[in-house]
């Protein structure tokens, strides 16, 4: 290989979890943490955070704004396991308790620029009206041990969920050498991408 070349290529993420919208809800906060690829690692910033508690605004949309700040940089020799954001979020149930009022995960956009994401929230539920009893009277709702679980498809599909709020991101994100490695992220251009055929 000649020398200079580059063998990994760089993203950078910077942006924040902005705000959220939880009808029921309110004194929230949120956590975060990335889940990538083995061939992914990180090399700067904080790959997990956690928010200050936020109140519903006093307007009409009554919204929980976090904007909660996100800076963190990979590097990778490919592509496989392009890293997702999980979000949880938590609050007061009304014995007191912290309980998740939501998970949510969302891809960290592919191509450079600015882009705003709306990601629909859920919960685990009860299987049965008895467990659901159970756990609101002893203040212990079903959560996940490890919310990286969510960015996962293996076993997602025996849980019960429910849909609960939205969580905004904004993203700022800039890729550096993928063209040198033969990787192009820019706007859907047929003449830079091939596009592979269907067998008919």
């Amino acid at each position: 290989m000649a020398a200079g070349t580059s063998t990994v290529f760089l993203l950078m993420v910077n942006g924040q979890v902005e705000s959220a919208q939880f009808p029921e809800y309110d004194d929230l906060y949120c956590k975060y943490c990335f889940v990538y690829g083995q061939d992914w690692a990180p090399t700067a910033g904080l790959e997990e955070g956690i928010s200050q508690i936020t109140s519903k605004s006093q307007d009409v949309r009554r919204e929980l704004v976090w904007n909660f700040p996100i800076d963190v940089t990979f590097k990778s020799t490919n592509p496989y396991g392009w890293p997702q954001i999980v979000l949880s979020v938590y609050g007061p149930d009304v014995f007191g308790n912290d309980v998740v009022r939501g998970y949510g995960a969302v891809h960290v956009p592919f191509s450079p620029g600015r882009h705003k994401r709306t990601i629909p929230m859920f919960v685990p539920e009860s299987t049965s009206k008895l467990q659901k009893f159970t756990s609101w009277f002893m203040g212990r709702r079903p959560e996940y041990r490890d919310p990286k679980v969510v960015a996962q498809g293996e076993g997602r599909e025996v849980t019960r969920v429910r849909s609960q709020g939205f969580v905004t991101l904004l993203f700022n994100v800039v890729t550096k050498d993928m063209r040198k490695l033969g990787y192009y992220t820019g706007p859907a251009d047929t003449h830079s991408i091939p596009v592979p055929s269907v067998p008919q």
